[in-house]
């Protein structure tokens, strides 16, 4: 079977091997794949000299920090935290003091009085009052004694339980700390450890010190964030179905990173938004949900050296509610906040596409909050320009069919990786390309992928009878094919030798590239 590129001309040029582009003069070219991008590299000779001293830094404080037990601490040093504990105790005493007094305070008080009521109602017994007060005076003058002995001896117990309360409790050490899956004691000899650590560093243009308190708050945050809670996931389970196609791994890219698809669009309905953030509670549910989801994806990934060590993001804004929903709007925030915080380097790329106008006026509310690292991440497209776009990042085989791409939804066998490469052509303004897909024998079925970036052309099928004398079958009427079109998929089932002509009628002035793929069955394989 051959696959041959007809022009109008007459000129014609075929492509044994499925992996070529077929040019309009005729030429059989190689495939040009698109430009892409590498991950920065996490060997440790592909450094910079400065990177390795920083990484080797950050080693060490992560090291003694988990040996010391205090890899978890707020990041003060021991003697700011000592003075606050002094300071808090100073103050816990003086309280303790000042409640003792005011009983003593209101005795003398009420003794003082009677005295005073005693002395007037007995003017002339003055020598046996004055006794009597003297006798008084020393009554409390050893009361007085008493008391500043029990406060003394009150004093040196509660000096006793200071000195017990400063000695330093154990230091629990805990080897075995991880993140995502990592060891991060640097000894343990991981070879991801380097990975998670250089991510950090990245994300704080390598600065150790940085990098270190950054890692620590993110140990803090996953420590105390309750939406890790297995209590957290079953309350979740209220939230609408629709989210599972809202945010969801299909797929990698050409250099193997997992690809995430963010699908906006899912908040136009009205009833999804009430239920997912209509309240305070499920804006709340909404976060969890959309950090746990992160978490499943980066348990996809390859944290070593080498490996696909970060997500591809791809988000869509098609059919998407605009800035005035303001409820959506906080909770894009709060994600991008949270995920930018504590998920450092683990998004290679964000591609936006469907990119509405509105969009751009959107976009400087929360950029503002974005790292200049992060913002040189994002590319963005208008829909003219969707399938173009990913292509540059994603293999067509592996773009969903509603993105322009050939991967059809649900468990669809019916191309794999050996039935063959995509083949590419080139159609240029005001032009007419065919594609024809040969049937050498009868009762053969021929089936195959077809998609034209941009689309905009008008398309047909047609199977020519290898005998002149038979008539010509139309399989598919000619259309004019809008640019919203999904990939063509159909197959035709030979009764005899001919073959199948793909027609491309390209009416614009600009170029236009078509990316197919076939096969064919023939009955004779279906019997053996």
């Amino acid at each position: 079977m051959a696959v041959e590129a007809v022009s109008r001309d007459g000129s014609e040029a075929v492509a044994p091997a499925p992996a070529k582009e077929v040019s309009a003069k005729g030429e059989v070219v190689a495939v040009t794949k698109n430009a892409s991008f590498r991950e920065e590299s996490n060997f440790l000779d592909d450094l910079k000299e400065s990177e390795r001293k920083a990484l080797a830094e950050l080693r060490d404080k992560v090291e003694e920090a988990i040996l010391e037990g205090k890899l978890f601490d707020d990041g003060k040093p021991a003697e700011v935290k000592e003075k606050e504990a002094a300071k808090k105790k100073a103050a816990e005493k003086e309280a303790e003091g000042e409640a003792k007094k005011e009983p003593e305070a209101e005795e003398k008080k009420k003794v003082e009085e009677d005295g005073e009521k005693e002395a007037d109602a007995a003017g002339e017994k003055e020598e046996e009052a004055g006794k009597e007060e003297e006798a008084r005076e020393g009554s409390e003058e050893g009361s007085k004694e008493e008391a500043k002995k029990e406060e003394a001896g009150e004093g040196e117990k509660a000096a006793s339980a200071a000195t017990e309360e400063e000695k330093p409790a154990a230091v629990v050490v805990d080897k075995d700390v991880a993140l995502w899956g990592v060891p991060l004691l640097p000894s343990k000899g991981d070879e991801a450890t380097d990975v998670v650590l250089l991510k950090f560093l990245r994300a704080r243009d390598f600065k150790a010190g940085a990098a270190f308190e950054m890692l620590r708050r993110t140990l803090r945050w996953r420590r105390d964030w309750p939406g890790f809670g297995a209590d957290s996931a079953d309350a979740d389970a209220d939230l609408p179905e629709a989210l599972a196609g809202a945010c969801y791994l299909d797929g990698a890219d050409r250099e193997g990173h997992p690809v995430c698809y963010n699908a906006l669009g899912v908040f136009a309905d009205d009833a999804v938004y009430k239920k997912a953030l209509g309240t305070e509670e499920g804006k709340a549910r909404f976060l969890r949900w959309r950090v746990r989801a992160m978490e499943r994806h980066v348990a996809e990934l390859d944290l070593r050296p080498g490996g696909a060590a970060s997500l591809l993001q791809v988000i869509d804004l098609k059919n998407s509610p605009g800035p005035a929903k303001k409820d959506l709007r906080v909770a894009v925030k709060q994600v991008l906040d949270l995920l930018q915080d504590n998920y450092p380097e683990l998004v290679a790329r964000n591609i936006l596409i469907n990119v509405p106008f509105w969009y751009y006026a959107f976009s400087t509310l929360f950029y503002p909050f974005l790292t200049q690292r992060t913002k040189s991440k994002f590319v963005i497209a208008r829909p003219s320009k969707v399938t173009e776009t990913l292509l540059k990042y994603i293999p067509i085989e592996a773009i969903p069919v509603k993105y322009g791409g050939l991967k059809r939804d649900g468990d669809d066998t019916e191309f794999s990786a050996d039935d063959g490469e995509i083949t590419e052509l080139t159609v240029k303004g005001s032009s007419t390309e065919s594609i024809e897909i040969e049937a050498t024998e009868a009762d053969a079925t021929l089936t195959w992928d077809l998609t034209v970036l941009g689309w905009e052309v008008n398309y047909k099928e047609e199977f020519v009878p290898a005998d002149e004398g038979a008539y010509t079958i139309i399989i598919r009427k000619g259309k004019k094919m809008g640019p919203g079109e999904e990939a063509v998929r159909n197959s035709f089932r030979a009764g005899e030798p001919g073959k199948v002509m793909l027609t491309v009628e390209n009416t614009s002035h600009r170029k236009k590239k078509v990316l197919f793929r076939h096969k064919a069955k023939s009955s004779c394989a279906k019997k053996c």
